[in-house]
């Protein structure tokens, strides 16, 4: 399982109403890693030729992010089984170490002409790890 790894730091645009990290920021922290972790691995013409969308988040909040904590955000591969890939995002404070946030989702993979769901090509797999 090949993991990718950001840090950063949570910002005032982050907070909601109770000045902590609002929930469906966390939503697009998940998008958008997963999103860089494909872009980081794949190929241009890879990615011309398949796109993906989600099909279902579940997502487990432990831990509230305040204004100025740094963040480590890391996710992975879990695995792959037709078209679907389950992909596991993990939130922590990078300071404490503590997780914040769990998230499985299960990305579908489709034909970037037809946009009908595509098997998750072997070549794909190696790059990320993920079992089959």
């Amino acid at each position: 399982m090949e993991r990718f790894t950001e840090t950063f730091d949570v910002v005032a645009e982050d907070l909601d109403e109770l000045n902590h990290v609002n929930n469906i920021r966390y939503i697009e922290w998940i998008q958008d890693i997963s999103k860089k972790h494909w872009h980081q691995v794949t190929t241009e013409a890879m990615r011309a030729t398949m796109v993906w969308v989600v099909r279902n988040h579940n997502i487990s909040y432990s831990k509230s992010a305040l204004l100025g904590d740094t963040i480590q955000i890391s996710t992975y591969i879990e695995s792959n089984k037709g078209p679907i890939s389950t992909r596991v995002v993990e939130i922590s404070n990078k300071i404490s170490g503590e997780l914040l946030v769990k998230g499985i989702t299960e990305w579908c993979l489709l034909d970037a002409q037809t946009f009908r769901p595509k098997r998750v090509p072997e070549e794909v797999q190696q790059l990320f790890g993920g079992k089959s």
